[in-house]
């Protein structure tokens, strides 16, 4: 039955139902849509960067039977595939002719330095999205259900993903926390990259002080690739290989720098400990500690982004978190660094943590 003219009741309750209501009074589902469908985006992006689309447009504009042509692609489905990377605001369209955005035309066009679209190769990778496939398991238990530990099982080919996908994306957060740091120069520098990988925070200290000599410390397999690329930035007299694991090899020893980017997040605030607790005897006595994380504020909510890592953490190892300086703090105090401060830089997500004897 079509009602024209609801009871007053009942009209109130039908404006309510299609936003009609003041935003403080809304009840709406569209983020549960939303969220529900975001793995549809993933997707999308992922077949954009495989089909290399984002450079196949990169001198001009054009339709989708040329875009498609180029790609090897049916025209109607580069058509449905680029308004909705259009729609996600990848793209622009114009009189049915695609382009790249100001953003696209930096970070995903492969010719461009600062392509980021390998980092799919990890972010996307088998591994870190099984984690996520059974996430109400890991709710349960309170860590991963993968397989031997997640993540972090030795010499896990994930990280020679990590390697040659995320170190493009990491070179300006590097040359950033190189920079920023002042370190004496008066002699030349001993530093320790701990779970080196793409090894881009070692060479930033290589490059900013040439003297330098730095230990890159990883998995063998992943070491490989570090290799490969401080060989082709011409880097490879400053650098040394540590291969092992990092909280049983052994650390060279008076160092001036530790730098600790994206590792303890892995492990539970106990081994954290442990392995901070290898470091006094190796540096110096004016030496410290760089620890680059993602650092929430202590509500664990916010900033969104440092604090969502938490999730990926229970996603892809058994005790990883997303810890709160405070936490930091009280890690490295335990190891027996009693001067702790935090920097939080202009760009990017992630905080610094300094430790000093």
């Amino acid at each position: 039955m079509l009602v024209l003219f609801p009871e007053r009741g009942t009209r109130r309750a039908y404006r309510r139902e299609r936003g009609f209501m003041k935003k403080a009074d809304r009840i709406d589902p569209s983020l549960f849509f939303e969220t529900m469908n975001a793995y549809q985006k993933t997707q999308a992006l992922k077949a954009a960067l495989e089909l290399d689309l984002f450079t196949a447009l990169a001198a001009k504009p054009l339709g989708a039977e040329e875009l498609g042509a180029k790609l090897s692609a049916s025209p109607k489905g580069t058509r449905i595939l680029s308004d909705y990377l259009c729609i996600l605001g990848f793209l622009e369209k114009s009189a049915e002719m695609y382009q790249l955005t100001p953003s696209s035309q930096v970070f995903l066009v492969r010719t461009s330095p600062q392509y980021i679209g390998g980092t799919q190769k990890f972010l996307g990778s088998e591994t870190i999205m099984a984690g996520f496939s059974d996430l109400a398991s890991a709710v349960r238990k309170g860590g991963t259900t993968l397989p031997h530990s997640g993540t972090v099982s030795p010499e896990n080919p994930v990280w020679i993903d990590f390697a040659e996908g995320m170190g493009a994306m990491m070179q300006f957060p590097a040359k950033g926390l190189a920079e920023g740091c002042l370190l004496a120069t008066s002699s030349p520098l001993q530093v320790l990259d701990v779970a080196a990988g793409h090894g881009e925070f070692g060479f930033a200290f290589a490059k900013r002080y040439p003297q330098s000599t730095v230990y890159a410390l990883d998995w063998a397999s992943v070491l490989e690739h570090t290799r490969k690329r401080a060989d082709k930035q011409g880097l490879s007299s400053q650098l040394r290989y540590l291969a092992g694991d990092a909280f049983e090899v052994a650390l060279p020893k008076n160092l001036d720098l530790i730098l600790i980017p994206n590792f303890l997040h892995h492990f539970s605030e106990q081994d954290c400990v442990r392995f901070l607790r290898r470091l006094p005897d190796t540096l110096k006595k004016d030496g410290e500690v760089l620890i680059l994380e993602f650092i929430p504020n202590s509500d664990r909510i916010s900033p969104p982004g440092s604090a969502a890592f938490a999730l990926t953490m229970l996603a892809s190892t058994e005790e990883g978190d997303a810890y709160t300086f405070e936490e930091y703090k009280r890690m490295l105090n335990a190891a027996g660094f009693t001067s702790v401060d935090f920097h939080k830089p202009e760009a990017g997500m992630e905080g610094v943590v300094r430790g000093r004897l």
